[in-house]
């Protein structure tokens, strides 16, 4: 029996956190620990706590925090678990006029792990959540143990799918994504193969931090930052992050990749497994694009094996 869609929030129920990046744009993200008793504190300090790896899980457009509610439910009873919502999307603050672009969502990620004093960070990242992660991680390659890499692109794009490039038409593109939410709502039904449809409950969690056109300015602005030629700003952005993966190449890197998907095809784990020939590739040959909603238990499988 599917779930009422009004029951999103209970498959939701973390606490909520902000950081201040400027005094009128906050960015909002889940910080989820063990719990521990009275008696337990008294034998376990903070630094001990500190000493396993943190999990931090970066979404793409058009998820937020939501999508990644599974690594936070079970992993929070072992390790400090965070899930960040971009600035334009989930809970973070939706400003009309700003500078929506890679290099500052990569930017504001990097302050954030800075002012958490965040180390030893297993990093899971996903779609536009890939090229932001893994640029902050080559800022920050020393607080970096892990990464699990999910359908992504950390390169100018090989390719772009003709229901992107519809997205980009002047004026009808954006009318469409933020008038008529066709390209969050497109997503919840075009963007899975393994299961028939989003259980309601789901589909109405990952849609709703995105209820008006105001909010969802963001996954338009991510569309628009898609490089189309290299005279894009983003284009040099991702060409210098290909240029640097290489750097990564040292760490435990997990691969997990939905084959069905037609946005990130398998030719982009295909590069990525050029770049990282050490890297342990999981193919899911039934799986789209949200690999979170249809093979979570996939994920924290081979999440768990990387944490040891």
């Amino acid at each position: 029996m599917s779930s009422d869609p009004a029951d999103w929030k209970r498959l939701y129920p973390f606490a909520s956190n902000y950081f201040e990046l400027e005094p009128s744009v906050r960015m909002h993200y889940v910080d989820q620990r063990p719990k521990l008793d009275h008696e337990k504190r008294q034998l376990a300090d903070d630094a001990s706590l500190d000493a396993k790896p943190c999990i931090v899980a970066v979404h793409g457009n058009p998820t937020w925090s939501f999508y990644y509610r599974s690594i936070v439910q079970e992993f929070s009873g072992t390790h400090r678990v965070l899930a960040i919502d971009h600035v334009g999307c989930g809970l973070s603050d939706k400003p009309q006029r700003y500078d929506y672009s890679l290099a500052r969502h990569t930017e504001n990620l990097v302050r954030w792990i800075d002012a958490l004093e965040l180390d030893r960070i297993v990093m899971v990242v996903h779609d536009w959540g890939g090229a932001i992660g893994l640029g902050a991680a080559i800022q920050r390659i020393d607080r970096i143990a892990g990464l699990v890499v999910l359908n992504t692109g950390a390169f100018p794009p090989p390719y772009v799918p003709l229901r992107i490039a519809a997205c980009r038409l002047p004026i009808l593109g954006s009318f469409a994504m933020r008038y008529l939410n066709a390209f969050a709502l497109a997503a919840t039904r075009m963007a899975i193969d393994r299961l028939d449809r989003l259980d309601p409950s789901v589909q109405a969690g990952l849609l709703a931090p995105y209820d008006t056109p105001a909010n969802r300015v963001g996954i338009d602005a991510f569309v628009r930052d898609i490089p189309l030629s290299d005279r894009h700003r983003t284009y040099r952005v991702l060409k210098d992050l290909e240029r640097d993966l290489p750097k990564l190449s040292h760490l435990p890197i997990q691969l997990v990749w939905g084959m069905k998907d037609w946005c990130f095809r398998p030719e982009c784990l295909r590069r990525f497994q050029g770049v990282w020939p050490q890297a342990i590739s999981n193919e899911l040959v039934d799986v789209g694009h949200y690999v979170m909603e249809e093979a979570p238990q996939e994920v924290v499988k081979v999440l768990g094996k990387l944490l040891g």
